[in-house]
């Protein structure tokens, strides 16, 4: 990059730097509103009308119900240049509302395309285009993959947003995730007075349980497999008839996604075996693994470094839709600490979400996402883009065939 091109960037970079500052209690006031008021996915109708509304009034040009009824695109900039996507994300959990943090990922989605939107608006700025994508129903309801099969990330260069979390991680190792339900259907009878006439689903559910607990020890470290029985029977004095349980399987590559549901499928076909019961189960819901462009990922560490941001490199941590992004076009997804440890899903992270601690570490990693775009977007940077593209081309490309 020639002096002129440096001199370009570093006004580009205070210019989204000082829109992002002077937004600051706006944009406090907007994920304070989503906070406010949960809606699980599918249903953020507030969140989405709050959204729109400020990024209309910021000048981008909206398009609302994108696609999905509760989905937005807002745009700004010329076609010809890098064209880069920041995500909003905005549902809530049951019963404890926003304890993963969506309103901060709203917040820090929306202050990103302000200061892109800002730098893009210098007289001299290169030709580039923002997206900022509001993507509902993460929790479980896949808003992401609706966008991808309606072509919303086509055209796009590089997609990313940042999550938060007890630490700050820059490349976390995010899992591959589908659901399982399974249900047992055995024989009612009197609990007492003739309980050989009964065939005990309860007990086939206790036994499934007890099944995949052993089959972990055969499984591998970063495997995960977790859930519930949701239903068991009603009465101590009638042998249940029907048991229904739900699984979430987790794993590190989504090709690895076969072995592990035939392991537990043999679990819950072994206590039907022993109990006499019949059973069925399903899988669906799928997310993929998210596959972190690492070409991405080093130029979004850089900014960190700039803004003096202390990050470890890998966690395994958890599920979401954003991994299929991934797959679509070259992606990052970060986490950051919000100045608690308490861990997501928790009512603890729901309190420290609202909380004002939580506006700094925000804005800090909008600046991170807004400067690592216009990076990519200045022309004495082609190569960083180039090599964000051919890193998705060599690695994640052929994924793609191999799953299909």
């Amino acid at each position: 990059m020639n002096d002129q091109d440096s001199a370009l960037l570093s006004r580009s970079k205070a210019a989204a730097e000082a829109k992002i500052e002077e937004s600051a209690a706006a944009l406090h006031e907007l994920s304070n509103d989503i906070w406010t008021h949960p809606e699980l996915n599918y249903e953020e109708r507030h969140a989405h009308a709050s959204l729109t509304d400020f990024l209309e009034r910021e000048g981008f040009e909206v398009t609302r119900n994108f696609h999905v009824d509760t989905a937005f695109k807002a745009t700004y900039g010329t076609d010809g240049g890098a064209h880069v996507c920041v995500i909003c994300e905005y549902d809530a959990l049951p019963e404890i509302d926003h304890a993963c943090g969506h309103p901060l990922i709203a917040e820090s989605g929306a202050a990103a395309g302000l200061g892109i939107k800002a730098a893009l608006e210098l007289p001299d700025a290169p030709k580039g285009r923002v997206t900022v994508m509001g993507t509902p129903a993460e929790e479980g309801g896949g808003g992401k993959i609706e966008l991808i099969k309606a072509g919303a990330f086509q055209g796009m260069d590089v997609a990313m947003m940042v999550h938060p979390y007890p630490r700050n991680v820059s490349r976390p190792v995010i899992l591959a995730c589908t659901t399982m339900d399974i249900t047992f259907t055995g024989r009612a009878a009197h609990a007492s007075s003739c309980p050989w006439e009964g065939v005990n689903a309860l007990d086939a559910a206790i036994l499934c349980y007890a099944n995949i607990s052993a089959m972990r020890q055969q499984l591998k470290p970063e495997w995960r497999v977790h859930g519930t029985i949701l239903k068991a029977g009603n009465t101590p004095s009638i042998i249940p008839e029907e048991s229904q349980m739900t699984f979430y399987l987790r794993t590190v590559e989504s090709l690895d996604m076969p072995t592990l549901k035939e392991k537990i499928g043999g679990c819950a076909k072994g206590a039907a075996s022993a109990t006499g019961c019949k059973v069925e189960f399903s899988f669906g819901g799928d997310y993929a693994n998210l596959a972190t462009n690492e070409a991405l990922a080093s130029v979004y560490e850089r900014q960190l470094s700039d803004l003096s941001v202390d990050y470890a490199v890998s966690e395994v941590t958890f599920s979401t839709d954003m991994g299929d992004v991934s797959y679509v076009v070259p992606s990052i997804h970060p986490l950051y600490y919000i100045g608690t440890d308490a861990a997501n899903h928790s009512r603890e992270f729901n309190t420290a979400t609202g909380a004002d601690a939580a506006q700094k570490p925000t804005l800090t990693q909008a600046k991170a996402m807004a400067f690592t775009c216009l990076d990519l977007m200045q022309p004495g940077n082609r190569h960083l883009l180039d090599k964000v593209k051919k890193e998705f081309n060599d690695k994640v490309k052929p994924l793609n065939v191999a799953q299909s």
